[in-house]
C-alpha cells in the first residue's frame, strides 16, 4: 500500500510540475504552493483511490458524429490539415483585386468567399455567427486569439466578452483604442463548450486568417494564448519558451503573451502580459495610455 501510495506521490507530482511550466497555479487557492504541496498531493491521491475502489455499472456509450468535412474540400486547403503547419509553408493564395489601396473592401471580399463556411466540423457545432474580425483594416498592430466565445459566436465580433473588456484595457493602456487595431481569431467559429479547436479546423481556418494578414499588412502581431501561437508560427511548444522574443510571422514582427481569459483566471501572469505589451510598445516608438 505504501508503495503504491508513493507511486501516486510521484504522478500526482508530475502533473503538478506540468502545470507550474504552463503558468497554471490555480491548484493553490490560499497559502504558498510548497506549503500545501504535500497536503494536495495526499488529497488527491486519496481521492484516485477512492474512485478506482467504488464499483460503478456497465455504461454504454453512443457516439455522435456530425457530418465529415469532404475530402475534396480537405484537399483544397493546400496542406496537411492533421497538424500545425507554419503560415510561411502555405501555397499561394489568390489574389484579392479590389481598388489600390482600398484594404477594406479586400477583406470584404475574403469575408465573401467565407460565405456560410461548411468547410470544418465546427460548422455544425452548433455556430449562430461566423466571426470574421473587427478593427481598422490599416492596422500596424494585430492581435490574434484562439476563438469565438459565446458572446462573439452571438454578437458576430471577436472579443467583445469579459475577455474582450480586457484586452480594450491591454490595448488603451499601450496608448491604442481597438479602433486602431485588428483583431482576429484562428478560427472564426465557436468550439463547442468553448474547447480548443481541433487541428482540421484550425489548419482548415487559418488560410483566410492569413490573407487577412496579408490584406492589413500588419507591422506587428500578438498571439494570445498557446493555440494562437501554435497556429501562427507553425511550432508546438510550451508558452514559456515562446514568450520573450520575436518572432517572424508573414513580414511581420510578433510576440506571444497570455490570452485574456487566462489572465483573468489567474491576474497574477498580468505583470508577465504587460512585460510582453512593453516589447510592442518600444518597438512602435507608443507611451503608455492612461
Amino acid at each position: 500500500m505504501a508503495v503504491e501510495k508513493q507511486a501516486g506521490h510521484a504522478e500526482v507530482r508530475a502533473y503538478l510540475e506540468y502545470f507550474r511550466d504552463m503558468g497554471v497555479y490555480d491548484f493553490y487557492r490560499n497559502g504558498e504552493p510548497q506549503a500545501i504541496e504535500a497536503a494536495t498531493m495526499e488529497a488527491v491521491v486519496e481521492r484516485v483511490e477512492s474512485v478506482r475502489a467504488t464499483p460503478v455499472a456497465p455504461v454504454v456509450a453512443v457516439v455522435e458524429t456530425g457530418p465529415s468535412v469532404p475530402a475534396t474540400q480537405a484537399a483544397a486547403v493546400g496542406f496537411d490539415i492533421a497538424k500545425p503547419v507554419s503560415f510561411d509553408d502555405l501555397a499561394p493564395l489568390p489574389e484579392v483585386r479590389v481598388a489600390a489601396g482600398d484594404r477594406a473592401a479586400a477583406l470584404a471580399v475574403i469575408r465573401a468567399d467565407i460565405g456560410d463556411c461548411t468547410r470544418c466540423p465546427l460548422a455544425y457545432g452548433g455556430r449562430r455567427n461566423i466571426v470574421f474580425g473587427d478593427g481598422d483594416a490599416k492596422a500596424r498592430l494585430m492581435f490574434v486569439g484562439e476563438g469565438p466565445g459565446a458572446d462573439e459566436d452571438e454578437q458576430g465580433l471577436p472579443f467583445v466578452g469579459k475577455s474582450g473588456q480586457l484586452l480594450n484595457n491591454m490595448i488603451g493602456a499601450m496608448g491604442l483604442s481597438r479602433e486602431q487595431v485588428y483583431i482576429a481569431n484562428i478560427v472564426k467559429c465557436r468550439p463547442p463548450a468553448n474547447r480548443a479547436p481541433e487541428p482540421v479546423e484550425a489548419n482548415t481556418c487559418t488560410q483566410f486568417l492569413v490573407r487577412q494578414m496579408d490584406v492589413v499588412q500588419p507591422e506587428y502581431v500578438v498571439a494570445l494564448g498557446a493555440t494562437a501561437a501554435t497556429y501562427l508560427l507553425g511550432v508546438k511548444q510550451s508558452l514559456a519558451s515562446l514568450r520573450g522574443r520575436w518572432h517572424d510571422v508573414r513580414g511581420a514582427k510578433a510576440v506571444v503573451t497570455y490570452h485574456p481569459a487566462f489572465l483573468l483566471r489567474d491576474p497574477r501572469q498580468k505583470g508577465e502580459a504587460w512585460k510582453d505589451l512593453q516589447m510592442v510598445m518600444a518597438a512602435m516608438g507608443l507611451k503608455q495610455g492612461k
